[in-house]
């Protein structure tokens, strides 16, 4: 991936595209969709620091895994980001079968 990405600087766009690139390149999801939050919590003291999202994220790679284990999974593919500039991710993480069932 890009290392030489300036997510600080970049667009809102540009860094919902960045963060969905870098998901899909780990985690392979059937599917991905980020929303940014970040105008939810202007003037909430990390705002300045960087931006807030919410994840929802569909992949196999969930399978048999706890809650705690996929979110691990979609925070070690964000790791740089996080340095870099997300501030807060909140994070919905299924199967395709648990997405299926729930939202189908």
């Amino acid at each position: 991936m890009n290392a030489s990405f300036d997510f600080m600087n970049a667009s809102a766009q540009e860094k919902i595209a960045h963060l969905e690139a870098r998901l899909n390149a780990a985690l392979a999801p059937h599917s991905v969709h980020i929303e940014d939050d970040s105008a939810a919590h202007a003037g909430h003291a990390g705002a300045a620091s960087g931006s807030h999202y919410t994840v929802t994220i569909v992949a196999e790679r969930f399978a048999g895994k706890a809650r705690v284990a996929r979110h691990r999974l979609v925070y070690d593919a964000l790791a740089d980001e996080m340095r870099r500039g997300v501030h807060a991710l909140a994070i919905r993480a299924y199967t395709p079968q648990e997405f299926a069932e729930q939202f189908e």
